[in-house]
């Protein structure tokens, strides 16, 4: 008898409160997408989320970066670290260790955002009553397919599942960045790295290859709070749905833009302790033995108090919603143009 077709919904996200689209499945539960298993819409969209991250944010991302870093005393707070910098350095050192995360985070991003697009899909298809809840909206248009969605949590997980895929990438990049954020000669010939390959060949030189993963497990812990990012761009997206009709009623771009920018604040609120942690490992001398996450969180604690652990809060604050809510609204946008499968609601 030949096998029946079934029908699983995955609701749209534009507009915010229309019908979904459908997923034909085989009888064995096996997608019947062309595409295979795998969609690279995400992976295309999550380029351009990456570069958009590089133009918007960097400069802070800097300023952030040497604050973490530097000698205390150094700087007296983040308005004082930006008018040094411009001042000895030139507006652009701003922007000094770029091109890493111009290539590394369009390379991150992909993984990050087209893994998260996967992870989405993967547990809206597998997930059970915790991850997978029937959408309030089930108008199917007349062809009988139940709607599904992913709940809050399931969005979450999936968030965390994209940031540790994409941290065998994202930490190499990051400490090539930071290596070279760290310089303050104002002249390229007095600089101890000469740019993104000399830093890449001396981690080689001095710790080999797996010199390139020093503190690995301080960015699976920060990378890991893309969770709380990912739950709260569904939650700030569902409270945009309640305020249809009313006054206060958004677009699908503006409710994009806006929990895109908002959710960041969840994600830096887990992540920033660490972040300093990391970013002190991975600023350490390359000839010196490698410290361990509980040495510097010592140090940091020891010569800084609990603040030291929030050193750069600042700039990550002034940084966080613009550089996120316009990546989202790019990611979001290109995945509309493919005409990818829909993940929420």
């Amino acid at each position: 008898m030949a096998s029946q077709e079934k029908r699983v919904s995955i609701t749209t996200d534009e507009p915010l409160l229309t019908p979904s689209t459908t997923v034909p499945q085989d009888s064995e539960g096996g997608s019947t997408n062309t595409t295979g298993g795998i969609r690279l819409a995400g992976v295309l969209a999550g380029m351009g989320s990456g570069l958009t991250k590089t133009a918007v944010g960097h400069g802070f991302d800097t300023i952030k970066t040497r604050l973490q870093c530097s000698p205390p005393g150094t700087y007296t707070g983040a308005l004082d670290c930006l008018m040094k910098t411009v001042r000895n350095e030139s507006i652009f050192a701003l922007y000094k260790g770029a091109s890493p995360p111009a290539i590394g985070w369009a390379i991150s991003d992909s993984i990050l955002m087209g893994s998260l697009y996967n992870y989405r899909l993967w547990l809206l298809k597998n997930g059970g009553r915790a991850i997978v809840e029937p959408t309030p909206f089930q108008d199917s248009g007349g062809d009988g397919a139940k709607k599904f969605r992913l709940t809050v949590l399931g969005h979450g997980l999936a968030g965390l599942g994209a940031g540790w895929t994409s941290s065998f990438i994202s930490h190499p990049v990051e400490l090539l960045k930071v290596n070279l954020q760290l310089q303050r000669e104002r002249k390229a010939a007095d600089r101890k790295f000469k740019g993104p390959i000399d830093v890449f060949r001396q981690v080689i030189k001095h710790r080999g290859f797996f010199g390139l993963y020093r503190g690995f497990g301080t960015t699976l812990y920060f990378r890991g709070c893309f969770f709380w990012m990912f739950g709260s761009v569904e939650a700030y997206m569902r409270l945009a749905g309640v305020l249809h009709g009313t006054p206060f009623e958004m677009s699908n771009a503006t409710a994009t833009f806006f929990s895109g920018g908002l959710a960041a604040f969840s994600f830096w609120a887990f992540a920033i302790p660490m972040d300093n942690v990391k970013n002190r490992i991975m600023a350490s001398p390359l000839t010196d033995q490698r410290p361990s996450v509980a040495a510097v969180a010592r140090t940091i604690f020891t010569t800084h108090g609990w603040r030291g652990f929030y050193a750069g809060f600042t700039p990550i604050i002034l940084r966080a919603f613009p550089v996120n809510a316009a990546a989202y609204s790019v990611y979001e946008g290109i995945m509309r143009l493919l005409g990818a499968e829909k993940t929420r609601h």
